[in-house]
């Protein structure tokens, strides 16, 4: 197996910087979108794991990728909590049943990853096989704060105009259902883990939305509880949108890694974390609208401000964009495995 995703995640010495990138089985890939048109929709797509393995495989078989990533949705989890998901193009995600009250809560059933979620473990079964050992497979969740985020608003929200007073007038509602939801993302993670991911990541969106001291208590206290609770050994990694104000914090929370989005500085994130954690990330995704020159020159100066040494994923600062070229993603993954190995020589 090509490992060197889960040595740079144990800071291990690697020959080059390994890459993945997030969304990098999306809507920028004409047979990504070929195949989500023969799905019909996209939970069709997400739902039947032989669609959802064709999809993980593809941008593996363009680009020379260290990684592959379940394709699936962080909102799974609630959907199988029966709240009535619908994603539609433009729109964005809509429940059908949003959970607001402290009796919606309370009624919320926890999801058997074997069961309502079988399709998701189906599908990393059918990757692993169909790997075949070429690559590690990422698995991932939704923090649970941002999964609460969406039951409670009942989509997507610029404001949070009604998950954050739930969090500030009623504390009590609010922990129950991230209880909840942390409970169902354990099970839901180990069952991955189970069925043969090599490593998990934590998807926290709009914990950068968050108060300081807000996020620790709505937000990274629930992801270290899952954190503690996943089959030990497990490699994890933790990625907060927004969240380079808590990197120590987030540092220190058991992950392997720390996601660094596009607005830190990587060499300034390396300092402040020390040799406690990997770090992953951090191009800016628009860098990736323009040219393979531009795209390469970005590239090299996210691996200069990393330096030497071991523990850097090379990634995105976020999800690659729909408009994005292929052929600027090829300059991107050939750039960081050719102009990093100057940073891995002993």
């Amino acid at each position: 197996m090509n490992d060197r995703f889960l040595r740079a995640l144990a800071r291990e010495p690697v020959d080059a910087t390994p890459i993945w990138i997030m969304r990098q089985a999306g809507r920028y890939l004409p047979e990504y979108r070929a195949t989500r048109e023969r799905a019909g929709d996209f939970l069709t797509l997400c739902k039947t794991p032989e669609l959802a393995c064709e999809v993980t495989l593809q941008p593996l078989a363009r680009f020379d990728l260290d990684a592959a990533i379940l394709f699936s949705d962080i909102l799974t989890i609630p959907d199988a909590m029966g709240l009535g998901l619908s994603l539609n193009e433009g729109i964005g995600p809509r429940f059908a049943h949003p959970v607001r009250t402290r009796a919606e809560i309370d009624a919320l059933p926890i999801p058997d990853p074997e069961q309502e979620l079988r399709y998701v473990t189906e599908a990393v079964r059918l990757i692993k096989r169909e790997l075949s050992g070429r690559v590690p497979l990422i698995g991932f969740a939704g923090s649970p704060w941002t999964l609460a985020t969406y039951m409670v608003e009942g989509g997507s929200s610029r404001d949070f105009g009604k998950v954050k007073p739930l969090v500030y007038a009623d504390p009590d509602s609010a922990h129950a259902l991230l209880d909840k939801v942390a409970r169902a993302t354990t099970l839901y993670l180990n069952a991955q883990i189970a069925a043969g991911v090599d490593a998990v990541m934590l998807f926290d969106t709009w914990g950068g939305a968050l108060s300081a001291d807000a996020y620790q208590r709505f937000s990274l206290d629930y992801m270290c509880r899952i954190l503690e609770a996943l089959t030990p050994g497990t490699p994890t990694i933790v990625f907060t949108k927004g969240g380079g104000l808590w990197l120590e914090r987030i540092a220190a929370s058991g992950c392997s890694a720390v996601g660094v989005d596009w607005t830190m500085d990587l060499g300034e994130a390396r300092a402040r974390v020390g040799e406690r954690v990997a770090l992953q990330g951090n191009l800016d995704p628009a860098i990736m609208l323009t040219t393979p020159e531009v795209v390469a020159a970005e590239a090299r100066a996210v691996l200069d401000a990393f330096g030497a040494g071991p523990g850097h994923v090379f990634n995105l600062g976020h999800g690659v964009t729909p408009a994005v070229p292929p052929e600027n993603v090829r300059a991107l993954v050939d750039t960081v495995h050719e102009y990093s190995r100057r940073y891995h020589r002993d």
